[in-house]
């Protein structure tokens, strides 16, 4: 078990991080994950515990190679995707959103899809992989600049 990098500044909330083979998945996460990517070959996953709340995070191949990420809340005691991730190229961001993140270049940028249909884009620079240096939410053809990490 882990503490989490955003436990590290100041009033963050602290988040026990705890590793789970993909063989101990509880059926009711691996349902959801499989339904939402047929075929998924789930290669890492973590159980988080943060403010009365338990994620699990499951990433995977696709068949096709692509990797992928889900993070999945238990709500009422049934887990629910809350978040879909996957690296992409800059390049491939909305104008708007490279417009909103200025003169940011990211060497890697995360897509974030999450249930409401917002799109949060998480920008990281060189020599800093663990944390975003920025992050734009986009929705509806609207980008905007955070001025604090998603909570998810």
């Amino acid at each position: 078990m882990t503490l989490s990098a955003a436990a590290a500044h100041a009033g963050a909330p602290e988040t026990r991080i705890t590793p789970v083979a993909a063989a101990d998945l509880p059926p009711g996460v691996l349902s959801v994950v499989l339904k939402a990517a047929p075929g998924l070959k789930v290669i890492e996953a973590e159980l988080k515990e943060r403010e009365d709340r338990r994620y699990f995070d499951v990433e995977g191949v696709l068949p096709g190679g692509a990797e992928i990420e889900f993070d999945l809340l238990e709500r009422n005691g049934a887990w629910e995707i809350v978040e879909t991730q996957r690296d992409i190229a800059w390049t491939e961001a909305p104008a708007a959103v490279q417009t909103a993140a200025g003169k940011a270049r990211p060497v890697r940028v995360i897509e974030s899809t999450q249930n409401d249909g917002r799109v949060i884009y998480e920008l990281f620079a060189a020599g800093q992989p663990k944390t975003p240096a920025l992050e734009v939410s986009y929705k509806d053809g609207v980008a905007k600049v955070l001025a604090e990490a998603w909570p998810h």
